[in-house]
């Protein structure tokens, strides 16, 4: 079976050192509305309605990770156009936020820097499907400088601030891996997402329906790396849109006889966890 072409990233939970400072970062810095917020947690999403897609969970108590520890290397929010990237670029740069980098991807235009607990964020555009280049099956990145000018032309003034976009959504999930063969013996051969890029050093992108990746995974500084403690501030997992009862059914089946953690979690909702521990939920 193949997997479906619109398979996605829906959601990402993380943990986090201290509530208010995350809320003021991701809703009132970056816009996402909060959707439900109680003493530890809170929820929200670009539209304002469920589904969240990012959660929140304060524990004081929750530890740095080090940095040759698999887990998280960012998550990337992925807007519809560069006029809302530049939106949320000035908003960030008028509220004296730290960069840490702009690129140009080839296939996408993005804008890197970190929430109050070094949890790694990409905002990011697609460039349209026709510039993407294929060769050999793969899809051509790169990591060139961007050039900034080309985002903020696109306004003409900020107007009002009233939030992200709504059409915004997790794009990708990168991580940090152990070991790129059991990235892509869990990732591709299990899940089923099709290599798109493996020549690029020390990391290997996937996707479904030819998108340029859905998953990122690197070894670049977690090579043999450990997972973090259980309670280290990051990612506590994700989840991802399988639309398709079968092809659900066939992971979670294939994951079991390989001996891999599987739990089912309401109806049709599966928590597996991938060779580094990282839990990922599956969902319809």
């Amino acid at each position: 079976m193949k997997i479906p072409d619109n398979t996605n990233i829906q959601s990402i939970d993380l943990r986090v050192r201290d509530l208010e400072s995350s809320l003021h970062f991701y809703s009132h810095l970056l816009g996402f509305k909060i959707l439900e917020k109680k003493e530890n947690y809170a929820s929200l999403s670009a539209t304002g309605n469920a589904p969240y897609i990012i959660k929140l969970v304060e524990d004081k108590t929750a530890k740095f990770t080090h940095r040759d520890n698999t887990g998280l290397y960012h998550v990337a929010i992925k807007l519809p156009s560069r006029k809302e990237l530049a939106r949320v670029f000035l908003r960030l740069f008028d509220n004296d936020v730290k960069f840490h980098g702009f690129s140009d991807h080839l296939v996408s235009e993005a804008i890197y820097l970190a929430d109050p607990d070094e949890n790694g964020v990409e905002l990011y555009i697609d460039k349209p499907r026709e510039q993407w280049v294929w060769r050999m099956g793969e899809v051509q990145m790169s990591s060139l400088p961007l050039d900034l000018s080309v985002i903020t032309n696109e306004l003409d003034d900020k107007g009002v601030w009233n939030g992200i976009h709504p059409d915004t959504v997790i794009g990708h999930i990168h991580l940090k891996v152990s070991d790129l063969l059991k990235a892509e013996k869990f990732y591709s051969n299990l899940l089923g997402f099709n290599v798109t890029t493996a020549s690029y050093p020390g990391a290997l992108f996937m996707s479904a329906g030819g998108y340029h990746h859905h998953i990122g995974a690197n070894i670049w500084h977690s090579k043999k790396g450990a997972p973090p403690p259980e309670n280290a501030i990051g990612l506590i997992g994700y989840t991802i849109h399988i639309p398709d009862k079968k092809y659900l059914e066939e992971i979670v089946k294939s994951a079991k006889e390989s001996n891999l953690f599987v739990e089912l979690n309401g109806d049709s909702n599966y928590v597996i966890k991938d060779f580094d521990s990282n839990k990922i939920k599956l969902t319809l």
